[in-house]
């Protein structure tokens, strides 16, 4: 069997014969015209030939490798099953300890800002507690401070009372 190479060299070398027939036939006689035409047209007849057997075996060798990619994508797919088959025994539980994990992360990205949240309002609640202490007791002394005021206040008023009636019995 000739390689592609060799077979277009042959090819070459008739096409060259048939443009050099041309040539000579300008020059020669009508019987060599006609033996000229007709070695042109079996060598155009042996290129055609040529070609149709390069065009079969390429069809050949297309027709080979479609079904060799066919009987590949065919064993890929079985070893996707095998290897799913696989991970499937690796940890029958994964999929749902993956989808409780992912739920876990979430709950923590979740409890950060949360417990961050918390932690300032107990900071608020302790300084408004503090606050609210500090004004009770403020109040509470002022009340205190109120009491002490009043009760000297009745007492004078008192005393100026005792005095005012004193006063009165004495001009009586």
């Amino acid at each position: 069997m000739a390689t592609p190479k060799q077979i277009w060299e042959q090819q070459q070398s008739q096409m060259q014969r048939v443009k050099n027939s041309g040539i000579i036939l300008t020059n020669e006689t009508p019987l060599k015209d006609d033996k000229e035409e007709e070695m042109a047209k079996s060598a155009l007849a042996l290129f055609r030939a040529k070609e149709e057997e390069i065009e079969r075996k390429k069809m050949e060798v297309r027709d080979k490798v479609q079904a060799y990619m066919g009987r590949v994508e065919e064993a890929t797919r079985r070893l996707c099953d095998i290897r799913e088959e696989l991970d499937a025994l690796i940890d029958p539980m994964r999929k749902d300890i993956a989808f409780l994990r992912k739920k876990i992360d979430t709950a923590n990205r979740e409890l950060k800002p949360l417990g961050q949240s918390c932690q300032k309002k107990e900071r608020e609640y302790k300084e408004a507690l503090e606050a609210f202490n500090d004004k009770n007791k403020e109040k509470t002394q002022l009340v205190s401070k109120l009491m002490e005021l009043v009760s000297e206040s009745e007492r004078l008023r008192r005393k100026k009372l005792e005095e005012l009636s004193k006063s009165i019995e004495t001009l009586s």
